[in-house]
């Protein structure tokens, strides 16, 4: 696989609608999922589920972020970036095989010590649920910003609902991309049409056609 390139990487970013979290209970069935939810999304964040302890998280996000990219291979120029949650050591392992970059929460590796850990080229997203936070990402050397919880979920506590509103003055806050995160499905997805781009985890991943779902979600955000 050819080594990544900042400046595609970055512009790839900026056309980038829908972004999806990658963390189903199991590898094989969660593949299939992606694999039909592929065409319709630009960003897939690898978050893996740790229900034992018989693998480190590291090890476990190895694998299943190589996995994902053997998946995306298959899709040619239109495959999806690829970016692994949390690992900054697994990104920069599979920086070669066509990993993207990290997601970093707010209490994982600081930005700046990823930044050098992996050089200038891979990508750098940051997860935010304040406006104080959003403001703070300015000196951070980061390129997109994670955003909420915009509506009620269940799949990670983050704290309680930002409401759209929130997630419009977080988008005009900065210049960079800003992805709206939690409990965003089809029911509620135009609401963000504004802003063009979403994070969605279980509204696609446990869809009975992920395919369909990722499509429509996508549709919502970039109705033009």
């Amino acid at each position: 696989m050819p080594p990544l390139d900042q400046f595609t990487l970055r512009q790839r970013l900026d056309r980038a609608r829908l972004l999806l979290v990658f963390s189903p209970n199991s590898l094989t069935l969660g593949l299939a999922a992606l694999e039909k939810a592929l065409p319709h999304v630009d960003l897939v964040q690898v978050r893996p589920k740790r229900l034992g302890q018989e693998t480190s998280a590291s090890a476990l996000a190895r694998d299943w972020t190589r996995a994902v990219l053997e998946l995306t291979a298959s899709a040619g120029e239109n495959a999806p970036l690829v970016m692994v949650n949390d690992h900054v050591d697994v990104a920069a392992l599979l920086q070669d095989e066509g990993c993207a970059g990290v997601h970093l929460g707010q209490d994982d590796c600081p930005a700046q010590d990823a930044r050098e850990f992996l050089g200038a080229e891979p990508l750098i997203g940051l997860s935010t649920h304040t406006t104080e936070q959003v403001a703070a990402a300015w000196d951070e050397p980061v390129d997109y910003l994670g955003f909420g919880p915009i509506f009620s979920t269940s799949t990670k506590d983050t704290g309680p609902a930002l409401g759209p509103d929130r997630a419009w003055i977080a988008a005009a806050a900065t210049t960079r991309p800003v992805f709206p995160i939690g409990g965003i499905d089809v029911t509620c997805a135009a609401t963000l049409s504004q802003i063009g781009r979403a994070a969605v985890a279980s509204a696609i991943m446990e869809a009975e056609d992920p395919g369909a779902a990722a499509k429509a979600i996508r549709a919502l955000l970039d109705p033009s």
